[in-house]
């Protein structure tokens, strides 16, 4: 049975059970206040998540303000470009059409580093310079040609050298140096081309679109190099040297990390997890390694590098790491291994496998230490010396541990009893190999580690003396 029961805001509607209680019926909202409260919420939501944009927009300027000072540096010149615009006497003498090229070349053009702002900049000009010349040696020709072959002239001509263009671009060499370049000469000739059929002032179009874009391209040169430049060369310089840090600190993380002692688990795992984060960076480290040995290429020469320093050097110095690293991700594999040998067979190999990692960190240190001074290093041959001893121990320490698993003596007699023990100790001897497949695994794989730093150690010697580095003595300092 239902009641009704007024109340000071309104009427409450309850409703009485069988047993005595009652429950109270909640009226619906009206259709309005459903709206207005998901207007509200969408727009709390919407601010809750440009909240969460703009702080994390602070966190990537915190932590590398180069960025924002890039952004200064494209509206600055932006600006300055838009006053070809709004001067009365540049907008006159280039027109209007000029001045948005000149502003599309800036936005299109401008680079975070200055190599690559230069290698836009000349193959955009050099691109655009080739194809007007090429347009208008066509039209001149096609123009002469008569009313009926003008333009079976010029869609030839635009076939032709269109296509011949587009392949160059699958061309590697031109690939990693004129990519852009080529697609700017197929853009432009495209254009000027087409267009001289029905312009009659065919000449001062192309003249000002190329007079623009220098303007253009020389303005983003100028700033990229005068305000806060960032160059490729220091960039690949120091990814280098901080690669081969990482590099030391990785095999000392794993190496540890596996002869540790088993009281010391968690805290090792943390430290080691940390430490093994280096070789993973060397790993993926190769497309930022060559796109800044391209852009290097085409910088001045600025701070300690002259303008045809060996920047392709690098990518062998990376290379011959990622060698390295490789090996790394398999020794992490050995560490995290199910089937570990026992404690005593790794005290067995502990001290040579120590000394080997060791020393190969001191080499790799030393070539870090090497090209951040650019200077020779005097005791790099000493250092591998060193490393080569200490693999020959590891390898000797290798060629004894079967003795440690040597069955007992037999007795001559050949009687059941005998042959039953022979079965034991062969059982005996069977089940610890098994268990010391991943310390083998782990010293072969140092044994190759040792190895392939003296492919680093060639390489940064090859840098050497192609970059005409000095000796370490010979600085009184």
């Amino acid at each position: 049975m239902a009641s009704e029961k007024e109340v000071s805001n309104g009427v409450e509607w309850r409703i009485k059970i069988a047993d005595g209680s009652s429950e109270r019926l909640v009226p619906e909202a009206n259709p309005a206040s459903r709206l207005l409260l998901g207007i509200k919420s969408f727009v709390i939501g919407l601010a809750l998540k440009a909240w969460k944009f703009l702080q994390k927009a602070w966190d990537l300027g915190v932590d590398d303000p180069r960025k924002v000072i890039h952004c200064l540096k494209v509206g600055t010149a932006l600006a300055v470009v838009s006053l070809f615009y709004y001067m009365r006497p540049l907008y006159e003498g280039f027109g209007k059409n000029a001045v948005m090229w000149a502003i599309m070349t800036v936005v299109v053009v401008f680079e975070n580093c200055v190599g690559a702002t230069v290698c836009k900049s000349l193959n955009r000009v050099c691109g655009t310079l080739l194809a007007g010349f090429f347009a208008l040696g066509v039209h001149s020709v096609a123009s002469q040609s008569g009313q009926r072959f003008e333009p079976i002239i010029v869609g030839a001509s635009v076939f032709l050298l269109a296509s011949a263009a587009t392949f160059s671009r699958f061309i590697p060499s031109v690939k990693a140096r004129f990519d852009y370049g080529a697609m700017i000469f197929i853009l432009t000739f495209s254009l000027v081309s087409v267009s001289g059929y029905r312009v009659d002032k065919l000449f001062e179009m192309a003249h000002h679109r190329i007079s623009t874009i220098i303007i253009g391209t020389s303005l983003c040169i100028i700033i990229s190099m005068l305000i806060c430049p960032i160059w490729a060369g220091q960039e690949l310089y120091t990814l280098t040297t901080r690669n081969m840090d990482k590099l030391t600190t990785s095999l000392d993380g794993c190496v540890e990390e596996y002869f540790k002692d088993s009281g010391s688990v968690v805290e090792s795992n943390k430290k080691c997890h940390k430490k093994l984060q280096g070789y993973k960076c060397v790993l993926i480290s190769k497309a930022a390694e060559e796109s800044m040995a391209n852009f290097a290429r085409w910088e001045p020469g600025h701070g300690p590098f002259n303008f045809r320093h060996p920047w392709q050097q690098y990518l062998k110095i990376g290379s011959s790491m990622r060698s390295c690293a490789y090996c790394l991700e398999a020794l992490n594999g050995c560490i995290n291994s199910e089937n570990q040998a026992p404690e005593y067979i790794k005290r067995h190999l502990n001290n040579s496998s120590l000394k080997v990692s060791s020393n190969s960190s001191s080499v790799i240190k030393e070539l870090a230490i090497t090209i951040k001074t650019m200077k020779k290093s005097s005791n790099i041959h000493s250092l591998v010396g060193e490393m080569n001893s200490a693999v020959q121990e590891l390898q000797n320490d290798l060629k004894s541990l079967p003795k440690l698993f040597s069955p007992p003596s037999m007795p001559e007699a050949d009687t059941p009893e005998n042959k039953k023990i022979e079965s034991i100790s062969r059982t005996m001897v069977k089940m610890p190999l098994m268990e010391i497949v991943p310390l083998l695994t782990l010293a072969s794989l140092l044994i190759e580690i040792a190895t392939r730093i003296s492919g680093i150690v060639d390489a940064v010697e090859e840098l050497e003396n192609l970059a005409e580095f000095k000796h370490a003595s010979n600085d009184k300092c």
